[in-house]
């Protein structure tokens, strides 16, 4: 394979037109020979486009046509995409000199990995990990996520403690490097997900076909995370309940799925609870709301179902050890395990 591929950076857009300076001019810093540089725009209704037109002429351009979300922009854009690799890369990002070539290198060394993320660090807390990305994905057996460096609401600052090179079960949305003929072969991103998750479902889809997911610590971006949807936004909770039973829905062997699902539904209730106990209304009404999405579409989570078992080479057993064999939420609020140190050391 060439040692210089042509990497295809990708930053889809919403009305983001505050964080295109500091992207782009960090992304023109690159020094990486062979890049296309992309931005994919959702239909915009600031000037986005206007500025890129004016002040980055050498960006390729690529409208939608419509606010999709994360998903279908993707999916738009990154067939249109030229590269062997593409990075889609959040707006609200910024990348450090030299960032690409590990990532590359990694990817060219290692046929089987589909996709991997550099270590990713908060833009204004510069010294510690930020809440989407950190080191690295995992999840527990109830598909709750968390990562090297972030669980729940505890960031740690990035001391090196997470540097190696690490097998994930989920490399981060952020700024996800893939293979574009991975991303095709797994039927992309899930459009129906709109917004958070679906790069876990879809890395999870990965792993089902024998592919593996990788963190390369050496590459370095800055990520302000809840640039575009605050963190404590109704749509966000509900996106993410409501993506995390689909998720769980599609990828489980059946058998896995009696199991887990009445445990997950369980802990949704006790969170249901604890809302109403807190006068958190915005996660009281998102928890229910979420539930009634699904429980209005389930002959379209019957078929995806259908589809991504039909994909299945490999066991839930074989992906078992990229997963917290228990409760992240009983292990953090019970019994005190606030990094993914104290999780993974009694776990694995």
């Amino acid at each position: 394979m060439s040692a210089t591929p042509l990497v295809s950076v990708i930053v889809l857009n919403y009305n983001g037109k505050q964080f295109l300076k500091t992207c782009f001019d960090s992304l023109l810093r690159s020094g990486y020979p062979e890049i296309e540089l992309i931005l994919a725009d959702n239909a915009s209704t600031d000037d986005s486009l206007a500025f890129m037109r004016e002040h980055y002429p050498t960006v390729a351009l690529i409208e939608t046509g419509s606010n999709s979300g994360y998903s279908g922009g993707y999916n738009f854009a990154v067939p249109r995409a030229n590269g062997r690799y593409a990075v889609l890369l959040n707006n609200d990002v910024e990348v450090t000199p030299g960032w690409l070539q590990p990532l590359v290198a990694e990817m060219e060394a290692s046929p089987r990995v589909a996709a991997c993320q550099p270590k990713i660090r908060h833009l204004i807390n510069r010294d510690q990990f930020e809440y989407a990305g950190a080191s690295g994905g995992f999840i527990d057996r109830y598909g709750f996520p968390f990562l090297r460096g972030r669980v729940l609401d505890t960031l740690e600052t990035d001391s090196g403690q997470y540097d190696d090179r690490s097998d994930l079960f989920w490399a981060s949305g952020a700024a996800l490097m893939v293979r574009v003929s991975d991303y095709a072969a797994a039927g992309g991103l899930d459009a129906d997900f709109i917004h958070h998750m679906e790069e876990i479902d879809l890395c999870w889809r990965w792993l089902l076909t024998g592919h593996s997911l990788r963190v390369v610590p050496d590459s370095l971006i800055y990520h302000f995370a809840g640039g575009t949807i605050k963190p404590d936004s109704y749509m966000k909770m509900y996106w993410n309940h409501r993506n995390s039973i689909i998720m769980l829905w599609k990828n489980y062997s059946a058998g896995n799925l009696v199991r887990v699902l009445p445990v997950r539904m369980a802990l949704d209730l006790v969170l249901i609870l604890k809302s109403l106990v807190t006068l958190d209304f915005k996660r009281l009404l998102a928890v229910p709301m979420a539930y009634l999405w699904l429980l209005g579409h389930l002959p379209l989570l019957w078929r995806k179902r259908r589809g991504v078992q039909a994909m299945r080479t490999v066991t839930d057993g074989e992906i078992a050890p990229l997963m917290l064999p228990g409760s992240l939420v009983i292990a953090y609020y019970l019994w005190g395990k606030k990094t993914f140190s104290q999780l993974w050391r009694g776990t694995q």
